[in-house]
């Protein structure tokens, strides 16, 4: 049996390894840890073939024994988050060394960071790597599926005592706020004591850099303000947006809408989401140009992609600051009944932008794409949101992530598509009932389905399913009703 002396100095000697201590910090880290875990240290000790997150886990199982720690979720994480904090530069430091790289090169700045981040356990590699995530090929490019299995459940005592915890004079307000870094954590709240953010002023206001320790893509990052404020697409958000691709040119930066339904799960702090990765929307293909009066040096095109994407480009940053924003104003106030385009239902808006930033080149892009959060007796989730039909696949918000084609699916789906595949093999086995009509459709439209291209077929099919969320989410559809109607708005633009 491993003893726990030999845990602890498996544990710093990886830390040694991945540079995140010297040699000479050695000793201190280990009396850290132990203190830590109120335990002796033994002589005797061999180090173990693990990976740091495996180590943590079994330090927290070692607490438990020892009753440090009843074993609850985060009673565990609040643990091992402190564990890592033994290694951990402080924030002042952290940000020192981001920036001198930062004068090598942004990409070098980004790189430290976020193998600080992967190696402090903080993004949470060892979850993340549970997650089923694929590619498959639709009309608009190949989409992005993940099926998302990264967070643990919570086990009932875990809910119970969320429940109990009184929640007004919350410290930090939420998720999102700086105030998070370093944090020891609470029941209900995650443990943040291993969290590090990096200052990245925009536009003369604080604003930090931080990743997201569940990433959906490649250094997937949230850059946050300061201030613990409603989200709200405004000119201000067009400028702050090209301000960080001026700063981070190999990353792209997006918000999330900020009205309900359309908007994210978190609306309350304003926040970005950015990183360096391609989605499918930003190589879709321009369907076609068009010309904007008051703005006639920069380019506009509409994307051929299914939810309604305007695509601006110019060299200046003003310029098409000032471009983005006129076109948010006119959207803001614009109604086509024709189209179930309605701009306010009384006093409520509907409309509103999802933007996405980028350099290319020596050129700033902007994608604005339209949104409208606007409810029907026959949609009340949301007309332009995924429909009954497909809430067997997905029915929660479509948010920056998605609307860039990449799929954040609930984890029952893993346990249902097993099942799915069992039943077109023809294997005995029960179906979940909201799922009966898709499997007929699939069944009836695959002659052959066999071991061999099962799992190709179900992959192919779950990303039709998930192209015809986005087209529900569409606020102008791609044929040719749709089309005319887009065209009116842009027409609209130059009156």
């Amino acid at each position: 049996m491993t003893s726990l002396s030999s845990l602890v100095e498996t544990l710093v000697v990886k830390a040694t390894e991945k540079n995140l201590i010297q040699s000479s910090d050695k000793i201190y880290a280990r009396n850290q840890i132990l203190g830590l875990l109120e335990a002796n240290y033994e002589e005797k000790v061999s180090l173990i073939d693990q990976d740091i997150p495996d180590l943590l886990e079994d330090l927290a199982d070692e607490a438990v024994k020892k009753g440090l720690i009843e074993g609850l979720l985060d009673e565990r994480e609040q643990l091992t988050a402190k564990i890592m904090d033994v290694f951990m530069s402080k924030p002042s430091e952290v940000n020192e060394t981001f920036y001198q790289k930062y004068q090598e090169s942004p990409e070098t700045a980004t790189n430290y960071f976020y193998q600080l981040s992967e190696d402090s356990n903080y993004i949470q590699t060892k979850r993340i790597a549970n997650n089923i995530q694929f590619k498959t090929n639709s009309n608009y490019g190949d989409l992005d599926i993940t099926i998302n299995l990264s967070k643990p459940e919570k086990d009932p005592e875990q809910i119970k005592r969320e429940k109990e915890m009184k929640q007004d004079a919350a410290y930090p307000k939420c998720l999102l706020c700086a105030e998070n870094e370093g944090y020891v954590g609470r029941i209900g709240h995650p443990a943040r004591s291993n969290h590090r953010i990096i200052e990245v002023p925009l536009e003369g206001e604080e604003w930090f850099l931080q990743y997201s320790p569940y990433v959906y893509y490649h250094e997937h990052c949230i850059v946050f303000a300061k201030e613990h404020r409603p989200m709200q697409i405004t000119r201000d958000s067009f400028a702050r947006l090209t301000a960080f691709v001026e700063k981070f040119p190999h990353y792209f930066v997006g918000s999330n809408a900020d009205l309900p339904i359309v908007g994210g799960s978190i609306l309350s702090h304003d926040h970005f989401q950015g990183g360096r990765y391609t989605f499918a929307m930003t190589n879709a293909e321009e369907e076609f140009t068009f010309n904007l009066d008051r703005f006639s040096e920069v380019e506009a095109t509409v994307v051929k992609w299914p939810l309604s994407v305007i695509r601006l480009r110019h060299r200046n940053r003003e310029t098409l600051i000032d471009a983005a924003d006129y076109i948010l104003q006119r959207w803001r106030e614009y109604s086509d009944p024709g189209a179930d385009v309605l701009a306010y239902s009384n006093d409520t808006p509907h409309n509103t932008i999802t933007p996405i930033a980028r350099k290319r080149g020596e050129q700033f892009e902007l994608d604005l794409v339209l949104r409208n959060n606007r409810t029907t007796a026959e949609h009340p989730m949301g007309l332009f949101h995924p429909h009954e039909d497909v809430h067997h696949i997905k029915k929660e918000n479509i948010g920056l992530i998605e609307v860039m084609g990449l799929a954040v699916l609930p984890p029952r789906l893993k346990d249902e598509l097993a099942d799915i595949k069992k039943y077109l093999l023809g294997e005995p086995v029960s179906v979940a009932d909201y799922h009966d009509d898709w499997v007929k459709l699939i069944k009836d439209k695959h002659t052959t389905i066999t071991e061999k291209n099962a799992d190709k077929i179900i992959e192919d099919e779950l990303g039709q399913k998930f192209a015809r969320v986005l087209e529900d989410a569409g606020v102008y559809k791609t044929d040719a009703d749709g089309r005319n109607a887009f065209k009116r708005f842009l027409s609209h633009l130059n009156e």
